[in-house]
């Protein structure tokens, strides 16, 4: 017996799993889909080890792809209900809601039969290792015409149903950059005889924050972890940053990357420290097609508080897809008056949340 979209919700959200490793929750997923009525009507693809690709197929013509993501993160959950996170992840950016709400929306298009041929992608690491980009690549998308594609991240940066989009880059380019800063370490009474590698890590943050005023709101750079020493009276031969640039296009984030390599070099020639940049995903801009937009907004605006939020520098990895087929994407509001923001430990929408998802993209299936 198939299970509702709130339970499933619930079962995803207590037994998180992180990039590249949800193959409980692809079971998970599989598993109740093939219990819902009407589901042999629908081809399984499974490229990739994790996620998988549902096909609803009833004419010849072309295919329209909804995609949600189903990766958790290496956060440990503070809220207390009664389905909390089991293990030392979290859902703390509501990707068990963007996969209950496509669960939610399969189940409806199987029950209203509509013609119209429709993939279901539930998408693996989308938090890290470019997952959108690692299934596309296993050439399973080859075999469809596809004509659009469609995906939604939840928010409480708005209110409970509030949809948030605008026409052109919605998400940044996001580029994972870290940087190692390789020096010599020495005892802190001589220090004349190391190379402080935590020293030139502060010279860079202090040139790069002025580089970052110079670029004005069109990149951002920003810093999450930092590393350097071991003990109080050593001074540290070695030091690490991990972060992240964003920017409207990934030309400029690599234009910014290179300005960085330059600042490093120089810090290199001045105090003798050397380093070593390592880049891991890269996601492309989200691009939502204005045309699209255009059509959908006025329909949408018929049932929802529909508002152009603008250009926003958070990732999303559904940028590559948005560079492959004329897109649509959008902010679904989740907020009863709490804000916590993603990737928080208390992040945590509404079940209701989901019913209002599938509306839109019920909505969405019906407009184009």
């Amino acid at each position: 017996m198939n299970i509702s979209p709130i339970q499933l919700r619930h079962k995803i959200h207590q037994y998180p799993e992180l990039s590249f490793q949800e193959f409980k929750t692809t079971e998970l997923i599989i598993s109740n889909v093939n219990d819902l009525p009407g589901s042999e009507e629908l081809e399984i693809h499974t490229p990739f080890p994790t996620g998988v690709l549902f096909e609803y197929k009833v004419n010849d013509g072309e295919f329209l792809l909804f995609r949600a993501d189903i990766d958790a993160l290496p956060i440990k959950e503070q809220n207390e209900v009664e389905f909390k996170s089991t293990n030392d992840y979290m859902h703390a950016c509501g990707h068990d809601v963007h996969t209950s709400i496509l669960y939610s929306f399969l189940e409806e298009v199987l029950k209203k039969k509509p013609n119209r041929n429709i993939l279901f992608l539930f998408q693996p690491a989308e938090e890290a290792g470019g997952g959108a980009m690692e299934f596309y690549n296993t050439g399973v998308f080859n075999q469809f015409q596809i004509k659009n594609a469609f995906a939604l991240h939840v928010t409480d940066e708005y209110p409970l149903g509030t949809i948030a989009s605008t026409p052109g880059v919605l998400f940044a380019s996001a580029l994972e950059v870290d940087i190692d800063f390789i020096g010599e370490s020495a005892h802190v009474a001589f220090p004349d005889q190391g190379k402080n590698a935590f020293k030139a890590m502060r010279m860079f943050l202090d040139k790069s924050d002025e580089l970052l005023k110079k670029t004005g709101d069109s990149i951002l750079f920003g810093i999450g972890k930092y590393t350097a020493g071991n003990v109080r009276n050593i001074t540290p031969g070695y030091s690490k940053l991990e972060g992240s640039i964003r920017g409207k296009s990934m030309g400029e984030v690599i234009g910014f990357l290179e300005k960085i390599k330059s600042i490093l070099e120089k810090i290199k020639t001045t105090t003798g420290v050397d380093y070593q940049i390592t880049m891991g995903s890269h996601y492309p801009e989200v691009i939502v097609d204005e045309n699209l937009y255009k059509k959908l907004q006025p329909v949408l605006s018929k049932e929802f508080n529909f508002m152009d939020c603008g250009h926003k520098m958070t990732g999303e990895d559904f940028g590559f897809f948005s560079q492959k087929w004329k897109s649509f994407m959008f902010w679904l509001g989740t907020s009863k008056g709490e804000r916590y923001g993603l990737h928080n430990s208390k992040f945590l929408p509404p079940d209701e949340t989901i019913k209002t998802g599938k509306n839109v993209f019920m909505m969405i299936l019906n407009s184009i």
